[in-house]
């Protein structure tokens, strides 16, 4: 039963395995961008409205794409743990 299970599985930790430094590089291209994209935007905000409308976007942008990243991070280590966990498991 276990190798009927080690079959199904592998599959899915190599496509992790190979997606998560993928969608690591691409969330840090994107974040970047973003947050200069509004950093020129508070940068050229005349009216404090506008000011600090632009100052809690860039805020926002910068927790989210912190917690994206620590949520990518959590994925691949939890992978392994579960790895090991499951690879050291007999039924």
């Amino acid at each position: 039963m276990l190798t009927d299970l080690n079959s199904i599985i592998q599959p899915v930790l190599d496509i992790c395995n190979t997606l998560v430094p993928i969608m690591l590089a691409v969330v840090g291209a994107v974040g970047a961008l973003w947050c200069i994209l509004l950093g020129v935007k508070y940068a050229k905000a005349d009216d404090p409205q506008e000011h600090e409308k632009a100052k809690k976007g860039l805020v926002n942008a910068i927790v989210g794409f912190v917690l994206i990243f620590i949520l990518l991070i959590m994925l691949n280590i939890g992978t392994n743990v579960l790895t090991d966990w499951w690879s050291g498991y007999d039924i």
